[in-house]
């Protein structure tokens, strides 16, 4: 994709509103003919206008699009940036829990009330594609500490009690065997609990166990293709733009991105901080989860820039 020449150019505002039915589904509108990406499916809302706040913003254009009025209370979800060619954007998604009036297609655009967990199958506009995920993933991405595998099952059992997260087994201490005995633990439990389980680097071992892969930012140049099939998540640790791209490229799921902030796993490596890793979210579509001296307190700053949540060891670790 050739991005913005202008990275300095304020981005396009925009605003978006994430309408729930009372069954859970969830409305999305189709763009007209005319339109950049005419046929795709996105979020109703539109361009926030000089003088407006994003609210009002919202206000207007659900009113002039879906015919519908939104009271005061509308919640964060997420702010992505997005570069496409020619112009940047920023897309300031809002849950809206509580409107009047019966939603209308007011500009003759075809509207779809969806289950959340069908939302990935509709085509939409790149910058819609992080806002699925922060709708239909977990906000927090756990990573293994390397202890005692029995420390690790207990760990994990807990964590999850407390709220479902991604699980990553990332443990280069043990043995093969220990490792894979580990693995088949720890799938057990997170199919218990509805969760995705994903194994660090091992490509062979989550085939054969059914799980998810998480590659090493070293491994996404050796690969040629997607190692695993659709039903297993790949994700991808990425620390600058080209590896995002190849990561993106090789149809990875999603991807982590840091460090952040300054973390004592890596004491070395310099903070991107989260200009930098808002900059780098822009450039590519997929949800992608901050890593780097982050907790919990952290998740609203996270989805400020377009984070799917935050992946952490110590941050996310109970006890």
């Amino acid at each position: 994709m050739s991005l913005d020449p202008d990275p300095a150019r304020p981005p396009v505002h925009v605003v978006a509103a994430v309408l729930r039915d009372a069954r859970g589904r969830i409305l999305l509108t189709r763009r007209t003919e005319g339109r950049d990406f005419a046929g795709a499916w996105e979020f109703p809302g539109g361009k926030v206008e000089r003088g407006e706040t994003p609210h009002e913003a919202l206000a207007r254009e659900l009113r002039e699009e879906i015919g519908i009025e939104i009271g005061p209370a509308s919640t964060p979800l997420i702010r992505v940036p997005h570069a496409y060619p020619g112009k940047r954007i920023l897309l300031d998604v809002y849950e809206v829990p509580e409107w009047q009036g019966r939603v209308r297609a007011l500009e003759k655009q075809a509207i779809a009330w969806t289950p959340p967990d069908k939302l990935a199958g509709y085509p939409t506009p790149p910058a819609d594609i992080p806002v699925i995920g922060a709708l239909t993933g977990p906000a927090t991405y756990l990573i293994t500490p390397e202890i005692e595998p029995a420390a690790i099952l207990a760990g994990v059992r807990e964590a999850l009690a407390r709220a479902p997260c991604c699980v990553q087994l990332r443990h280069r201490g043990l043995d093969a065997a220990s490792h894979e005995r580990l693995a088949f633990d720890l799938r057990a439990l997170c199919l218990r609990a509805g969760v995705r389980l994903l194994v660090n680097a091992d490509i062979a071992l989550a085939r054969a166990l059914g799980v998810g892969v998480h590659l090493r930012a070293a491994q996404l140049a050796e690969l040629a293709s997607r190692p695993l099939p659709a039903t297993q998540p790949v994700i991808a640790s990425c620390h600058d733009a080209t590896e995002l791209a190849r990561a993106e490229a090789l149809g990875c799921d999603a991807a982590v991105l840091g460090p952040v902030q300054a973390t004592a796993s890596h004491p070395q490596a310099t903070p991107l901080g989260w200009g930098a890793f808002a900059r780098l979210r822009e450039r590519v579509s997929l949800p992608i989860w901050a890593l780097g001296g982050l907790a919990p307190a952290d998740l609203a700053e996270a989805r400020r820039h377009g984070a799917q949540g935050i992946a952490a060891i110590r941050g996310l670790w109970p006890g």
